[in-house]
């Protein structure tokens, strides 16, 4: 929208809202989305099931686009933002984005009640100290979960700082 023609068009329409989720809320809720499933099992010392982990990304990603999607098409419409009612010629993209936003609701109770409560009480295989192929790094080093009070004294690493020597 940083062309004034496109910009005098697409103003206040929901071209920016579906514009702006796209940026916010896939940049920012799927990163949190895998930084959960790359720190979970050092966080509860099990691992969640890859399966229904897949089953929530691929939900969440596919609802999501249903949702903020057709809101392009609206937007380029004419279609306002900020409006109770609209005309009826909106009513099918949104009750398309309307589903679609329920959908990803419902991942994310997925997510909540079959991915992250399981893991939080303990149910599942004991995770390994280094669960991923490339878990580098002195946190890796540590028992899953880590304990309370990691290194009561600085470790002695080798000459990578990568290893805990001795």
């Amino acid at each position: 929208l940083s062309m004034a023609p496109i910009d005098i068009q697409l103003q206040d329409t929901y071209y920016v809202v579906a514009h702006f989720h796209y940026v916010l809320v896939a940049g920012s809720l799927f990163s949190m989305f895998a930084a959960y499933y790359y720190w979970a099992p050092k966080w509860t010392g099990v691992m969640y099931s890859e399966t229904r982990g897949q089953i929530h990304f691929w939900g969440s990603l596919i609802f999501f686009n249903i949702t903020f999607f057709p809101m392009h098409f609206l937007g380029l419409a004419g279609m306002p933002r900020r409006y109770a009612d609209y005309p009826m010629q909106f009513a099918d993209f949104n009750m398309v984005a309307s589903l679609g936003a329920l959908g990803f609701g419902l991942m994310q109770v997925y997510f909540f009640l079959f991915v992250v409560v399981p893991a939080m009480r303990g149910k599942g295989e004991k995770a390994p100290q280094k669960p991923w192929e490339a878990a580098e790094g002195l946190e890796w080093e540590v028992p899953s979960p880590a304990p309370f009070h990691t290194f009561e004294t600085p470790p002695k690493l080798d000459a990578t700082a990568t290893r805990i020597i001795g």
